[in-house]
């Protein structure tokens, strides 16, 4: 196990150096605890972690020394000072995401903490042992006997973290085996070549023609920011249609002996045939993990949306939001409008978020079709945790997550601007939101979730709980 490995690196020797060895043994037992939590955490993916990490056991051993050094120099043992050096320098000094830093120092918060030296719970069914009674190998012996089988539980995650791990690796494999016997069947070059001719001939069949812009800008009575949301939502559009139509023309030229094949063609003929979304329509598009069909449909929606919100130039009843190139944009807007009716400068708003228990965005939302503040958006997942929808007016909260179901639909969100000295987070947790499952480099902006009366933030961020913007 992780833990016997990070035990290993230290030696009876090192524990009788120390003149508090009660502090010593309990604080370095916690920090092996803690090393095995993140090592171990890098198999669920982005929801242990959003990038690859390199932790490594140089970390562990110069901690302990740290530990050493400065158990020896104080009287009292320094708890702040151990969680910032290991949380911000020493492990923290490969973090490089803000969220995965937080994960890292909640770990340290519940950890290296003072309850360390009353046999407190490190995980559940696993105490910390009393450091009185025990040497070096007697540790080894508890580890061996006592430590619980490395379960998601054991990480602060849900089990549903085991299931999206194992899907993502299934997936990977078979997108590799798909990838090495060269598409979707086991036939000749003619035969693929024929097969992505029809798929060329599906897709520019269906293609929506570009956004008349000039037509869009030529009904516009009052240019508000959500109309220019709206309009540069729209040029992003046409220019990603434009490349799809020409690429995907070109490419039934080369197939018809009308043009020389480039590489560029081979490229597109070899991602259509493998289901795979073209790279240089990929460079114009947006984030997304979905394969070819799902991305083409997805797109058609997009388009369609877009036309609805350029034909009425008004707010639609509720945006999907998650169908924006950049749904930042939007939420900035929804700050603009407030900011210029209070006139208040820009940078004192902030977003607060309020999910309502509007479950069918086509729905009829009774007398509250148009929020009394901001404005309703959909087409947001949870992951990590489960949504409780609150009874009448009652706001909802964040609750465990089911069995195998990962990533639950959110309801209807009325997100409205107030200025930061207004905004409470008390009972609410800190949530990232993310275009994709991917996390990382996706993250748009961060909302707040009702928690229960009794919860704790710390649950959910070891939890991994955050939302997308897309369902994988």
């Amino acid at each position: 196990s992780n833990i016997r490995r990070a035990w290993s690196k230290f030696n009876q020797e090192q524990l009788d150096n120390s003149s508090k060895p009660r502090e010593f043994k309990s604080c370095l037992f916690a920090l092996c605890f803690f090393h095995a939590l993140v090592v171990g955490r890098k198999r669920f993916g982005p929801q242990g972690w959003s990038r690859a990490y390199p932790f490594n056991d140089g970390d562990l051993t110069i901690c302990g020394s740290v530990l050493n050094n400065y158990l020896e120099k104080y009287e009292q043992v320094p708890w702040p000072d151990l969680r910032y050096i290991f949380g911000e320098i020493m492990y923290g000094g490969h973090i490089t995401d803000q969220w995965d830093r937080r994960t890292n120092n909640t770990y340290l918060a519940t950890l290296i903490v003072p309850e360390l030296l009353q046999n407190m719970n490190l995980a559940p069914g696993f105490k910390s042992p009393d450091s009185n009674k025990l040497d070096y190998l007697a540790y080894t012996k508890y580890i061996d006997e006592r430590m619980p089988p490395e379960a998601p539980q054991m990480f602060g995650l849900h089990p549903n973290a085991e299931i999206g791990y194992l899907t993502t690796q299934g997936a990977a494999t078979f997108q590799t085996i798909l990838e090495l016997q060269g598409g979707s069947g086991g036939g000749s070059s003619g035969d693929m070549m024929a097969g992505v001719g029809e798929i060329i001939t599906t897709y520019l069949e269906s293609l929506p023609e570009n956004l008349d812009m000039i037509e869009i800008r030529a009904n516009i009575t009052e240019w508000t920011p959500y109309i220019i949301v709206s309009l540069q939502e729209s040029e992003r559009m046409n220019v990603l249609l434009s490349e799809i139509r020409r690429s995907l023309t070109e490419l039934e030229m080369g197939l018809s002996g009308a043009l020389n094949v480039t590489d560029a063609m081979e490229t597109l003929a070899n991602n259509l045939s493998l289901n795979k979304v073209n790279p240089a329509w990929e460079k114009r598009a947006y984030w997304s993990l979905k394969n070819l069909a799902g991305w083409y449909a997805d797109l058609l929606q997009r388009v369609a949306q877009l036309n609805e919100w350029t034909t009425k130039l008004s707010l639609l009843k509720s945006l999907w939001i998650s169908g924006l190139f950049n749904p930042m944009s939007f939420l900035t807007a929804v700050m603009q409008v407030t900011a210029r009716e209070h006139s208040l400068p820009l940078d004192y708003m902030t977003n607060r978020c309020l999910f309502t228990n509007f479950t069918d965005p086509e729905g009829d939302f009774g007398s509250s079709n148009v929020p009394a503040q901001g404005v309703y958006c959909h087409g947001f997942f949870l992951e990590g945790a489960g949504w409780e929808v609150g009874k009448g007016e009652e706001e909802g909260y964040v609750t465990d997550s089911r069995l195998k179901e990962l990533h639950p639909v959110m309801p209807v969100l009325n997100v409205y601007a107030v200025h930061v000295d207004e905004m409470t987070w008390e009972g609410m947790y800190h949530c990232p939101v993310f275009i994709t499952s991917m996390r990382g480099p996706t993250y748009v902006f961060q909302a707040n979730l009702r928690m229960d009366a009794d919860d704790t933030e710390a649950r959910w961020v070891l939890a991994g709980a955050a939302l997308l913007l897309t369902d994988d």
